[in-house]
């Protein structure tokens, strides 16, 4: 496998090893694709959540022009 990284990218990973937490590079970018799971997962649950409070919550009077046009006026 090959990656490539941008210089700033480098220097954190550098900069991570170089603060004594890790003890080499391939160490920061697996803690790196470790936390990135985590995340995935939750944002992904979240999601799901949010899906079935849409489904099963009431129906609403509105038209799906009128919820769109609401929620660009609220931004």
């Amino acid at each position: 496998m090959n990656i490539s990284f941008t210089k700033k990218q480098e220097k954190y990973i550098s900069d991570q090893v170089a603060s004594g937490e890790y003890q080499n590079n391939s160490e920061v970018i697996r803690d790196a694709l470790r936390l990135h799971t985590i995340y995935r997962e939750k944002v992904i649950q979240d999601l799901r959540k949010e899906i079935e409070l849409g489904w099963d919550g009431p129906d609403s009077s509105m038209t799906m022009d009128q919820i769109i046009e609401s929620k660009k006026k609220s931004r």
